[in-house]
C-alpha cells in the first residue's frame, strides 16, 4: 500500500497523476485539513506534525510513503527517516531538483511557502545547475483552497508574486508547492513560453514508476481511501473538483493513533 500526506488538498495533485498514470494502484491519502498550512510553521512544528501524519498513515497499511508537501520534503525527511527506519520514504524536491538540472539551460527559479524556500533545499541541489531564484510565495496555497484560479485578482497576484523571477530572466521554473501545479496554467502565462515548467507532482510520479514501486491491485483489492483531519465541505468540493470523480472521504485523528 503507497501513503501519501500532505498538509492539505495540494498533494491530491500527486494522487491526480498517479491515478492519470497507474489508475489500479491502491493508495491512502491524508490531507491535514485541520493544521494547514505548514509552511508558515516552525520547522519543529512541522517535524512534529510529519511524524503524526506518517504514523496513521502506517496504521493504514502504508509502506511506501511519499511526502507529497515540499515543506515537509525540505524541512522533516531525516526525521521521518530516522523515526521510522523499515518505511521507504520519496520526497517531491528531489525529483523536481533533477528535472530542472536535465532541462535548464542555466536559470532556474523555484516558488514555493516560506518553509520551503528558506531551507534553502533547491539551491543546495542545484548549486551546480547554474543561478538560482527562489522566491516565497506564501499566498498562493490559500488562494487555491479558496479555489480562486480563474480570477482575475489572482493573474495580477501571480503577477506581482513572480515578478522577481521573470527579472532575472528564469528559463526554467520550479513549482516547488504541490498546490502550485492548480496555477500552473496563470504561471505559464505569466513567465511566458519560453519558460519550462517543473511539476513537482509530475516529476515524483515519473520517480516511482522508474523504481518499479506501482504494483497494479487486481479488481476485488483496490483500495483508494481519502482522509482528511477537517473533511469540511467546501474541502471536499474542490478535493472532487480536482480529482475529477466523486470520492468518499473519512475523518482521520491524526493525533490520536
Amino acid at each position: 500500500m503507497i501513503g501519501i500526506f500532505d498538509s492539505g488538498i495540494g498533494g491530491l495533485t500527486v494522487v491526480r497523476e498517479l491515478m492519470r498514470v497507474a489508475p489500479r494502484t491502491s493508495f491512502v491519502y491524508l490531507g491535514d485539513t485541520a493544521r494547514t498550512p505548514y509552511g508558515n510553521k516552525s520547522s519543529r512544528t512541522i517535524r512534529r506534525y510529519a511524524i503524526e501524519d506518517v504514523r496513521y498513515l502506517i496504521s493504514r497499511g502504508a509502506e511506501t510513503i511519499i511526502v507529497a508537501c515540499n515543506t515537509v520534503s525540505a524541512t522533516a525527511m531525516d526525521t521521518l527517516r530516522i523515526a521510522f527506519p523499515n518505511i521507504r520514504f520519496i520526497d517531491v524536491v528531489t525529483p523536481a531538483a533533477k528535472e530542472a538540472a536535465k532541462i535548464t539551460h542555466g536559470r532556474i527559479g523555484v516558488v514555493g511557502t516560506r518553509a520551503t524556500i528558506d531551507s534553502k533545499i533547491y539551491q543546495q541541489l542545484l548549486e551546480h545547475a547554474g543561478i538560482i531564484t527562489a522566491q516565497a510565495c506564501p499566498i498562493f496555497v490559500p488562494l487555491i483552497e479558496e479555489g480562486w484560479s480563474d480570477r482575475l485578482e489572482t493573474k495580477r497576484i501571480v503577477r506581482h508574486e513572480l515578478a522577481p523571477l521573470k527579472r532575472m530572466r528564469v528559463d526554467t521554473l520550479i513549482l516547488g508547492c504541490t498546490h502550485y501545479p492548480i496555477f500552473e496554467s496563470v504561471i505559464h502565462s505569466v513567465m511566458g513560453k519560453r519558460v519550462l515548467i517543473v511539476n513537482s507532482a509530475s516529476a515524483v510520479v515519473e520517480q516511482i514508476v522508474r523504481q518499479g514501486l506501482l504494483v497494479p491491485a487486481s479488481t476485488d483489492i483496490l483500495t483508494q481511501i481519502f482522509a482528511f483531519t477537517d473533511p469540511a465541505s467546501h474541502t471536499i468540493r474542490l478535493a472532487e473538483r480536482w480529482i475529477g470523480r466523486v470520492i468518499s472521504i473519512e475523518l482521520a485523528d491524526v493525533g490520536i493513533v
